[in-house]
């Protein structure tokens, strides 16, 4: 539960950055707005592997 209130975090904290990006045009946000995403992509991937792993266990 742990990564997903910090994907929750994540995706609360960029929100602004996504905001200036899409509406503004602001390109340091967009910058942001990657890196944010690269988190959330290696987050995703852990629990993931959390989840088959518990899966597993189950069995």
């Amino acid at each position: 539960m742990e990564k997903f209130s910090k994907i929750k975090q994540l995706i609360t904290d960029a929100e602004a950055d996504f905001s200036a990006f899409y509406e503004k045009g602001n390109k340091a946000a967009g910058t942001r707005v990657r890196n944010v995403m690269q988190e959330l992509k290696v987050l995703a991937q852990e629990v993931r592997q959390e989840v088959t792993e518990k899966k597993s266990e189950v069995k």
